[in-house]
């Protein structure tokens, strides 16, 4: 989906209401976007993916396992008469940017009645110098209605490259649980009334998760791009310290940003925890999402793919009848480098991490997760191939994370090991084919 498509489908899609705003710029033609920052939107199905289990495996009490517990982001019920601040990071900055909410999983519109925009100090404040007010097709407020994107009018704003920005956004009405990201990394704030602009938030409740907001999109360079990191709770960032910006893709995004000189790249972190290749379960497959999540991105040219272990232990300890094999994920992965290459988007695979000592793991899955890397590191699919596995695994047990990489759940990475993956990308392969 492109920008003009996005913007010239508001007028059917959105309602719009309430004061227009003059002095707002609009969407030139000629201009390079890049998303800086993106999330992918996760609200689950309501009959989630149940694991295929062995005869002889019994399911655990999943409440009393160490490590499998998942915390709860303290998402709402509903929203309304309330304003949400959002902290995200930027990878690569701008002097002009705009913002996208989404409503892909609700059932009903959201009533919006302003957004504001700042950079973000601690504890949920803002730098009240930077604050601005943000319009959509020219208004403050409109409703953003189920399954749509709303795309903000550009505005003129000193985004810093790897920096925290605030999004605040005050919610009229909103019935039932948001559509959101439910593994933010980030503190987010609500409190009643419209305190979009206010400087401090000291009376409110906090969530962890990203509340319809989708991504973050600046004017760039024409040699400018995204990569877009396609994942599972390993990209996404599930066991790295909250607020600390710990994820491999951010940990990427900040080698890139070092660099001097040549062209600028944004790296968006595009995992669910729990997602699957091919079936949807904790958020839709990856296959399902993927012209939301990766092609609709503006300026996206590369893609690193880093999934398929939740699709091994669901289904894949078995054998026989119902049982996922090898050959059923290297099916899916070679549907998303076709689409990504009719959209001249490269591919880079990932190797498959280890994962002995998870209660689902086992020699199945096992044999089967070292198939998939095999072909991943051999086949020439792709257009580059960056191996996790090697960079995480216990050299004495390649089954295994590596003790000072495991978070104890013997699955992700804990923040030295996300270092270790993001050390283990090779920048030159993605500048080397930047245009």
């Amino acid at each position: 989906m492109t920008r003009g498509f996005q913007v010239a489908a508001l007028i059917g899609i959105f309602t719009f209401s309430g004061n227009v705003v003059h002095g707002q710029s609009a969407f030139g033609a000629g201009e390079h976007w890049v998303a800086t920052w993106a999330t992918s939107q996760d609200m689950a199905p309501t009959t989630p993916d149940r694991p295929v289990l062995p005869p002889d495996m019994k399911r655990p009490d999943f409440q009393n396992m160490k490590g499998v517990k998942r915390p709860s982001p303290n998402i709402p019920t509903g929203v309304e008469n309330q304003t949400v601040r959002m902290v995200v990071h930027s990878s690569i900055g701008g002097g002009r940017m705009c913002i996208e909410l989404a409503n892909a999983f609700g059932k009903s519109s959201v009533s919006v009645g302003s957004v504001h925009v700042a950079a973000a100090s601690a504890g949920g404040a803002i730098n009240s110098g930077t604050d601005r007010p943000l319009t959509f097709s020219g208004r403050e407020s409109f409703e953003l209605r189920p399954g749509a994107i709303v795309v903000s009018d550009p505005v003129d704003f000193d985004l810093k490259p790897m920096s925290d920005l605030a999004v605040s956004v005050f919610v009229v009405k909103g019935e039932g649980i948001p559509t959101n990201h439910t593994l933010g990394l980030h503190s987010s704030y609500i409190t009643k009334g419209d305190t979009t602009s206010s400087a401090s938030l000291p009376e409110s409740t906090t969530t962890t998760a990203y509340l319809w907001l989708r991504s973050i999109d600046v004017a760039a360079g024409d040699r400018d791009f995204g990569i877009a990191c396609l994942g599972d709770s390993i990209t996404d960032g599930f066991k790295t310290t909250v607020d600390a910006n710990q994820a491999w893709p951010t940990l990427l995004a900040k080698r890139f940003s070092e660099l001097k000189g040549g062209a600028r790249v944004a790296v968006l972190n595009q995992g669910i925890s729990g997602n699957q290749v091919l079936r949807d379960g904790a958020g839709v497959s990856a296959l399902a999402r993927f012209d939301r999540d990766v092609l609709s991105e503006p300026g996206v040219r590369w893609v690193i793919l880093l999934e398929g272990i939740n699709d091994i232990n669901i289904h894949g300890q078995i054998t026989g009848e119902g049982g996922l094999v090898a050959e059923d994920l290297i099916g899916g992965y070679k549907q998303i480098i076709a689409r990504a290459h009719m959209q001249n988007i490269k591919v880079a695979g990932a190797t498959l991490t280890p994962d002995a000592g998870v209660w689902l793991a086992g020699p199945v899955g096992e044999a089967t997760r070292q198939k998939v890397n095999e072909w991943i590191r051999t086949s020439k699919s792709f257009d580059a191939v960056i191996d996790f596995d090697a960079a995480t695994r216990d050299p004495s047990d390649p089954t295994r994370l590596l003790t000072k990489f495991d978070s104890d759940d013997h699955i992700h990475p804990n923040d030295p090991g996300n270092a270790a993956m993001a050390d283990a990308v090779r920048l030159k392969d993605f500048l080397s084919n930047a245009k």
